[in-house]
């Protein structure tokens, strides 16, 4: 009881009543570009609880959209261009919540008027666009601008945690499965419109490219295969309502990826509920297998472990997470053709909401709730890097987030889908 009672208690503060905490020191003034679905989640409740942020002002292409996401969120200022917003003097930063085919565009004026960018995730429609926006000139200049790509669940305890957990070169294999019920998003919606750079790919995809590339601590060296469930007709051909894949590391390990939009079907008697939306799977999870290693010799038998790792809930930990590690012993008689005479299989548990002890190594305090969601202990990160401040170390920086986007390339390039189109801004 007392379990479901703080469950309950975390997620509605996370969800819908942050505490509201009073503005100190320099305080950073945000403007949003755009009256997206996503900004109250992602920066308007996370600004509440920030001492040092404040949500100014906004701009949407209809001015009576923006008006009304203003007076919602009690936002002060509406300008009636992204142009005007940009230009406004007393904004510092920028949250860029665009469809993905406006967010180069909008980024680069942005940075080129002083203001650092918040940038939603995928950065921008191509790894072209990456390569020329995260390199830009006007990033390696003195008191450059701060630029983030916000893959948020990297911010959160229970990420790092779990990074803690294995070596990179010990990876075996790797599962990724992001799945969202049908009928969550229509059909036309903007994810799936491929003049605004969508795709499936583009949208839960971009996380399980970028959590698979986190375990390895590296890039693919090959899409092996990929394939995609294309959009009904009626809707953008050139979009993947689904898309999977398979890719090779240097290490010799593998990663699956499948990400669905759309999921369908998975209950019993599949001629009658084939097209019924699927709630099979909503938590999005993450498999890690390692390789086995010999730990020694016991009585003459050969000693042999082999673990299982995995994330529940890895892009939504201050919701619920929970990390599993299993790990398989197995006793071989090398006189016998490596036998198992015996096998024990071990069974962890483990949670983090928060900073363990309130710090991480036990060096230094590191800040956190735990009811944090991934966006708050994000927007934390960032105020601390336009401030100069350490924090937690988390960061995705530019090359990153360029690598990032050359995997989705190749992905694409693999299915036999266009790449994603250019920004006719890009110089």
């Amino acid at each position: 009881m007392f379990a479901a009672i703080r469950f309950l208690r975390r997620l509605y503060t996370c969800l819908f009543n942050p505490p509201v905490a009073p503005k100190s020191g320099h305080v950073l003034r945000f403007g949003i570009l755009g009256a997206a679905n996503i900004a109250p989640q992602a920066l308007i409740l996370c600004a509440k609880s920030h001492p040092q942020v404040l949500i100014a002002a906004v701009a949407a292409r209809d001015v009576k959209k923006a008006e009304a996401f203003a007076k919602k969120h009690e936002i002060p200022i509406v300008h009636k261009t992204y142009d005007d917003l940009i230009a406004d003097p007393t904004i510092d930063c920028i949250y860029n919540p665009l469809p993905n085919g406006l967010h180069y565009e909008w980024t680069i004026k942005a940075l080129l008027a002083g203001k650092h960018v918040l940038l939603e995730k995928p950065s921008v429609s191509n790894a072209t666009e990456a390569a020329s926006l995260f390199r830009h000139p006007v990033l390696g200049k003195p008191n450059a601008p701060v630029l983030l790509e916000a893959f948020h669940y990297r911010f959160h305890p229970a990420w790092r945690l779990f990074l803690t957990l294995f070596d990179p070169k010990d990876v075996q294999e790797v599962r990724i499965a992001n799945r969202l019920a049908a009928g969550v998003f229509p059909l036309d919606d903007i994810r799936w419109n491929y003049s605004l750079s969508g795709g499936t790919l583009m949208d839960f995809g971009t996380y399980a490219v970028s959590a698979m590339r986190g375990v390895f601590a590296s890039e693919p060296i090959a899409v092996r295969e990929a394939g995609y469930r294309p959009m009904p007709d009626g809707f953008d051909k050139k979009c993947d309502q689904a898309a999977y894949a398979t890719y090779e590391f240097d290490n010799g390990g593998i990663a699956k990826i499948e990400v669905d939009l759309q999921a369908r079907g998975g209950y019993w008697f599949p001629w009658l509920t084939s097209k019924w939306p699927s709630l099979s799977g909503m938590l999005p999870t993450l498999w890690v297998e390692l390789r086995e290693k010999k730990e020694g010799v016991e009585g003459g038998l050969e000693k042999w472990t082999k673990k299982k790792l995995i994330s529940h809930a890895y892009l939504a930990p201050a919701i619920y997470n929970r990390i599993d590690i299993i790990t398989t012993t197995e006793l071989r008689d090398p006189k016998a053709d490596g036998k198992v005479v015996s096998k024990e299989e071990k069974k962890e548990y483990l949670k983090a909401y928060k900073w363990p002890g309130g710090a991480e190594g036990g060096k230094k305090k590191l800040v956190g709730e735990e009811w944090w969601s991934t966006y708050r202990y994000q927007l934390e990160a960032f105020v601390d890097k336009v401030k100069g401040r350490e924090g937690s170390g988390a960061w995705v920086d530019g090359e990153d987030s360029v690598r990032q986007m050359e995997v989705i390339d190749k992905t694409y390039e693999k299915m036999g889908l266009p790449l994603r189109p250019t920004s006719a801004s890009l110089a």
